[in-house]
């Protein structure tokens, strides 16, 4: 895993540039990728926009905790590819 890469933050101005469409294909991706982990979101969805973010509707979360679980999974998914089983 590539632990060097810090979190985004929610505040970070990047977060204001999402549109609602991106995100649902943001979330669609996050679905997928969550399935070959066995993780799943079934009730993620977006919820609101509030001071121009994007929220997500699993306890409101802006697009930068989106974006990090992506960055999480997709750092898990290279690590397996690395270490087959």
């Amino acid at each position: 895993m590539n632990d060097n890469r810090a979190p985004i933050a929610p505040d970070d101005p990047r977060m204001r540039a999402y549109t609602e469409v991106q995100v649902m294909a943001l979330l669609a991706e996050l679905h997928e990728r969550g399935k070959k982990s066995g993780i799943v979101w079934p009730s993620a969805t977006t919820d609101s926009i509030v001071d121009g973010r994007v929220l997500i509707r699993f306890g409101n979360a802006p697009v930068s905790t989106l974006l990090n679980l992506l960055n999480r999974l997709l750092d898990h998914e290279k690590a397996a590819e690395q270490c087959p089983s």
